[in-house]
């Protein structure tokens, strides 16, 4: 039976660019892939049969000559000497994001200690400002009794039999041998018999620790800091990293939009007819803003640089002040006839002036 023409195999035409052609044969090859289809002969074909045609098509000496010669150019074999080699070496990060496993040719990596986390709340005054502080935490160490090895005393662990210690096993899936995790010793490549009786074999204990974090000026709610080092410790490996996240409380003045803070702040009606001068609260400090007469409830004023800090440089988001006209529950009796007297004065509202308002409000829909 003739071989098909690769490029009717991969799906593109012969003026692909090696993008195009690769990135079709990754769509073939996760559709087709043994693992996905175990027992599917057909699929096992088909997968062999478009990892062929990649190898000559993603080689531009190899591409040139399939071009001129067609499959005449590699006498029947496509190429194909080490075509295991060739999919490990290249395509590993495919099997590896798709099907969990790893490469034959992978090596193992030096254990590293797991990540912790810990939970900081601070206030919005101290995440403008920044500051540096010692948290508490429990600490995942190398068991004192067994110095991490997981063996009670005077014993140690055997080599697992069914990996040989390597901590992987070799298992076959259609046309590729791939490595995966033992699922004897579940990739330690050892097997403790006689588990450690202070840490029933984990090999860790808890151990109090006290480590210093500095919180820079301007983190926002929700964002963790890295400390390297400061995660589990491990006897044969690096120790994992701690990573802190930072709570901020809600604040009974201010509201965080980013950089920029908002604060409602209330006026009198006699302010917001004549204007005057309020003394405002900012993260910065009191500050005097001016009121400037026929300020309506709701007006929003911009006080420049008193937000927030942008961290990791001295740049300050803006503050923005919003008016509320106060209106008090109780009137004591003096204010109340001044305000009798204004009313008179001021008289009320006459449906024509009604009509009016709602006239210009038709006309600005209209």
């Amino acid at each position: 039976m003739s071989k098909r023409d690769y490029y009717d195999v991969l799906g593109v035409s012969r003026g692909a660019s090696a993008d195009e052609i690769k990135k079709a044969y990754r769509k073939l090859a996760v559709q087709y892939h043994p693992d996905k289809n175990p027992g599917d002969h057909k699929s096992e074909e088909k997968f062999k049969e478009a990892s062929e045609a990649y190898q000559v098509l993603s080689d531009n000496s190899n591409k040139q000559k399939y071009d001129q010669f067609g499959h005449a150019a590699f006498n029947g074999s496509g190429g194909f000497g080490n075509f295991n080699g060739f999919a490990e070496d290249l395509f590993g990060d495919i099997f590896s994001a798709f099907f969990g496993g790893t490469t034959s040719s992978s090596q193992r990596r030096a254990p590293v200690g797991r990540d912790i986390s810990y939970r900081l709340d601070i206030t919005l005054e101290q995440a403008h400002s920044g500051f540096e502080t010692t948290i508490a935490l429990d600490r995942p160490v190398p068991c004192e009794g067994c110095s991490g090895s997981g063996c009670e005393e005077n014993t140690k662990a055997s080599t697992c039999k069914h990996c040989g210690g390597g901590g992987q096993v070799r298992v076959q899936q259609g046309f590729f041998t791939l490595a995966r995790t033992c699922p004897v010793c579940t990739g330690k490549g050892s097997i403790i018999e006689k588990p450690c009786k202070r840490c029933s074999g984990n090999g860790t204990s808890v151990k109090k620790a006290e480590i210093k974090v500095t919180i820079p000026p301007g983190i926002d709610h929700g964002q963790s800091l890295k400390v390297r080092g400061q995660g589990e410790e491990i006897s044969n490996g690096s120790p994992g990293d701690l990573y802190v996240e930072v709570a901020i409380f809600a604040h009974d003045l201010f509201r965080r939009q980013g950089m920029d803070i908002i604060a409602d702040v209330p006026i009198s009606y006699s302010q917001a007819v004549l204007g005057g001068e309020i003394n405002v609260a900012t993260l910065h400090g009191e500050v005097a803003l001016k009121i400037p007469s026929g300020t309506a409830s709701g007006k929003v004023f911009r006080l420049k640089g008193k937000g927030m800090r942008d961290v990791g440089s001295t740049r300050c988001g803006d503050q923005h002040v919003r008016t509320h006209i106060y209106v008090p529950s109780r009137v004591a009796d003096e204010h109340k006839e001044l305000l009798l007297k204004l009313a008179e004065v001021e008289g009320s509202p006459t449906l024509k002036d009604s009509r009016t308002f709602f006239d210009k409000i038709r006309d600005f829909f209209d």
